[in-house]
């Protein structure tokens, strides 16, 4: 008992709750199987009251067709703890205003905000080479990078200068092998990479980090049965992506305990390997 009570003490015991009290904003939080779903609910059951983006009109287009934003909601509130709350807004970030009005909303919902994750991507249309047109590319970084950017600079605009706080975006693969057939939303991905340090020593000093988060391949319910066969050998580990497998890193980032992580790209993508091993003979 002594042992523990030095251990605790000396504030090495990890807080249960360590976003209790705090609040953050998360976009694409539209469908259960999603990675924003599992974001929000990893932030909540940390403690932090969350503001739920969403846009359903996207997912409606989708094979995987689009879900109750009443039913997504009503899953992230089953992780809230104490006086946490969720809010909500439904808003097409496509739009070169919605950034701000998305942020402008969280703060007047939820006060001083400690965390944004942008988790918002487009799916299609897309193409490889020979295939594109102008509109895809410009579609693409719109809602894949622009938005993410101007919410990073709203953000910003209103926080409490010298008071702690995370910003994490959502890149893809793309600097890790070929994306055939994806080059607008590969594009859109890598800007996102490649502006990371620049953005994080832009905030550094007001008390912002900033960090990158390539989730590789995760069963979010838009790979065919085909497809999961094909890439399943690909990893390691022996299973696929799930949405919780970045959520719990992207929740930790907000956390003080990732105080001295920032600028960082981080490939959360449990050893996926871009070839297929070799059945071995005899």
């Amino acid at each position: 008992m002594r042992g523990m009570s030095t251990h605790i003490a000396d504030g090495l015991a990890r807080d249960p709750l360590p976003l209790r009290g705090r609040s953050a904003v998360v976009t694409g939080v539209s469908r259960r199987r999603g990675i924003g779903y599992a974001i929000a609910c990893r932030l909540a059951a940390y403690g932090a009251s969350v503001f739920c983006h969403h846009y359903s009109p996207h997912d409606a287009e989708q094979p995987w067709g689009a879900e109750e934003i009443d039913d997504v909601l009503d899953g992230v509130r089953e992780h809230l703890v104490g006086d946490a709350v969720v809010s909500d807004l439904h808003l097409d970030l496509a739009e070169p205003e919605a950034p701000e009005r998305l942020i402008a909303a969280a703060e007047q919902s939820l006060g001083r905000l400690d965390a944004l994750i942008c988790n918002q991507a487009m799916s299609g249309p897309d193409g490889a080479l020979g295939e594109l047109e102008a509109s895809m590319l410009d579609r693409h970084w719109a809602v894949d990078a622009r938005a993410s950017i101007l919410l990073a600079q709203a953000f910003a605009a209103c926080h409490e200068e010298g008071s702690p706080a995370s910003i994490v975006f959502m890149t893809s693969g793309q600097g890790q092998g070929p994306m055939p057939g994806e080059i607008a939303y590969a594009a859109a991905k890598a800007a996102l990479a490649g502006i990371t340090t620049t953005i994080a020593d832009e905030l550094a000093d007001r008390g912002i980090r900033v960090n990158t988060i390539n989730p590789g391949p995760v069963d979010t319910g838009y790979m065919t049965e085909e497809a999961r066969r094909s890439v399943l050998p690909m990893f390691p580990l022996g299973r696929l992506g799930e949405p919780d497998d970045p959520a719990r890193l992207i929740a930790w980032l907000t956390t003080e305990e990732a105080a001295w992580i920032t600028g960082q790209v981080i490939h959360s993508e449990g050893g996926f390997a871009r070839w297929r091993p070799q059945a071995q003979d005899g």
